[in-house]
């Protein structure tokens, strides 16, 4: 089933007018919610954009990427820094049953806490961390006989492109200083489904055993 949904997915950019089924939408954030999180701290939030004037906008900073406005959902994929923080990061720990000498070398280290090493760190992991809950949303989706287009080339504070446009999208969005739109993912059902072939390198060129 999972094979399935990953030979078969594709990006998809143009879609009908048929609504998104809550229940299936329910079931792609799922995904993302469900998605691994190395030492669990899960930096990440979703937002599901159906607002035409949020779409918008979004696409003026995607470079007006069409698939983008006209989606009948947009998923934004947020990594949220302050996730890292002793407090937050501590309290995900405690939760689990961890004790408290354990808590503090887990919020000690550089290598479990990358907040001990910097902002761009924080920034790397979390984006890194992001990116897992995206590629099991697109497969969750894929899954559910929707389409999906994953969109990355956006004003943000990764692209440094357009400051005033990247902080049109946070307000629009509702987010805060320590939270950066990573990636966006148009949602809908194809409008014409067309057979199209995968440009992947080979497995051999990829893939080593040692």
């Amino acid at each position: 089933m999972v094979m399935n949904a990953i030979q078969k997915r594709k990006s998809v950019r143009k879609y009908s007018d048929k609504p998104i089924p809550d229940d299936v939408l329910h079931n792609v954030l799922e995904a993302g919610r469900l998605a691994p999180s190395w030492v669990n701290v899960q930096p990440w939030k979703f937002i599901a954009v159906k607002s035409q004037d949020i779409k918008d906008i979004l696409c003026e900073a995607s470079g007006g990427q069409p698939q983008v406005k006209n989606a009948p959902v947009v998923i934004c994929a947020v990594a949220d820094l302050d996730d890292w923080s002793r407090t937050k990061f501590g309290k995900i720990l405690a939760e689990k049953g961890v004790d408290e000498a354990t808590i503090d070398a887990y919020l000690s280290s550089p290598t479990l806490n990358p907040s001990n090493l910097g902002d761009f760190e924080v920034l790397m992991r979390s984006v890194e961390q992001v990116t897992y809950a995206v590629a099991y949303m697109t497969l969750a989706a894929s899954e559910q006989g929707l389409g999906a287009c994953v969109v990355g080339a956006i004003a943000n504070e990764l692209t440094k492109k357009d400051e005033v446009l990247s902080k049109k999208v946070k307000s629009a969005l509702g987010l805060n200083s320590k939270q950066i739109l990573v990636d966006m993912i148009a949602l809908g059902y194809e409008e014409k489904p067309i057979e199209t072939k995968k440009y992947r390198k080979a497995f051999d060129e990829v893939v080593l055993f040692k």
